[in-house]
């Protein structure tokens, strides 16, 4: 269950980020994140801490509940 939601999670956010027009790099730089880092939590292989939801938000220009809308 836990990895269902890790990589449904994933791949919303992979959906944001290319709604925004931004590779993997590009997010990864604004929101202070290693490229390796994004790439493993859109591919649900990582488990995303607080901090880096906060920063990819910012990165986005949306809050913390908006990463979630619509997943």
């Amino acid at each position: 269950m836990e990895e269902e939601l890790l990589k449904n999670f994933g791949n919303h956010l992979k959906t944001l980020r290319k709604d925004y027009g931004l590779s993997q790099e590009a997010l990864a730089d604004k929101a202070c994140l290693d490229r390796t880092y994004v790439s493993g939590v859109e591919t649900g292989k990582r488990n995303i801490s607080l901090k880096a939801l906060n920063s990819i938000a910012k990165a986005l220009d949306k809050n913390l509940s908006q990463l979630f809308d619509g997943m």
